[in-house]
């Protein structure tokens, strides 16, 4: 199982939210380059990046950052925040994005989703940020009147091959996974997961490593590996653990 160490950018800065709450922001560094080749040093297959203000905006706010941490490191990176258009989209693969995660969009705009698979196939993701079971938009500002389980076989219908699930309650609170959420996108779709929110512990990652043969195939870890709850060595260790 591949782990994913997460950086939030906020005004340039690697940042962590409580609940994606944009006010209960924790610094964590000025720098998200010099994050991002700690994260390498210590294993890092890729790292997951996501553009809070872009997010919110609705429209990338910080490139020239995601840029100077992709020409910094010698992995790949996958990213998310704001893109919700051809143009957007296009602009973040030519800076050398690996893979791009679509959130918003998948509620609001399907045809532009559609046509994001039509030209980039396997390099998009669908990322379903769900609270309560439903799914949430604009830099989960907006809680949407669709299941997060419908959205999920929506997007395998029509194609997408990775879904990143995010548990909104407990995202940045260090409280555990919601493993029952994530076993119900597993056991009503045939798509590989990557689980994201409230990864505290190593065993954390070894309740998820469970669901593994169900389709889960990665996890998102950010304030865990911040606060120093565990290192991300330990955590990839646990994560090839057979």
């Amino acid at each position: 199982m591949i782990i994913y160490p997460a950086i939030d950018i906020k005004e340039g800065r690697c940042v962590r939210l409580f609940q994606g709450k944009m006010d209960e922001v924790t610094v964590f560094s000025e720098n998200p380059s010099e994050v991002a080749k700690k994260w390498e040093s210590q294993g890092a297959e890729i790292i997951h990046l996501v553009d809070l203000d872009g997010a919110v905006a609705g429209e990338p706010k910080n490139l020239k950052v995601v840029e100077k941490i992709i020409n910094s490191i010698n992995i790949p990176v996958q990213f998310g925040g704001g893109i919700r258009q051809i143009k957007s989209l296009e602009m973040v693969f030519d800076i050398g994005v690996k893979r791009v995660v679509l959130g918003t969009s998948i509620i609001s705009n399907l045809e532009f989703v559609l046509e994001a698979l039509e030209k980039f196939k396997s390099r998009i993701i669908a990322g379903i940020d769900a609270k309560n079971g439903m799914v949430a938009t604009k830099g989960w500002k907006e809680i949407s009147n669709e299941k997060a389980v419908d959205v999920a076989r929506r997007m395998e219908q029509i194609g997408v091959k990775r879904i990143i699930y995010t548990d909104i309650e407990t995202d940045g609170t260090l409280k555990g996974p919601n493993i029952d959420g994530t076993r119900l996108i597993t056991s009503e779709t045939n798509i590989s997961i990557i689980a994201s929110g409230g990864i505290s512990k190593l065993d954390d990652i070894i309740r998820l490593k469970e669901l593994e043969s169900l389709g889960v195939e990665g996890v998102i870890i950010g304030k865990a590996l911040y606060s120093g709850a565990f290192s991300l060595t330990e955590a990839i260790k646990v994560g090839y653990r057979s």
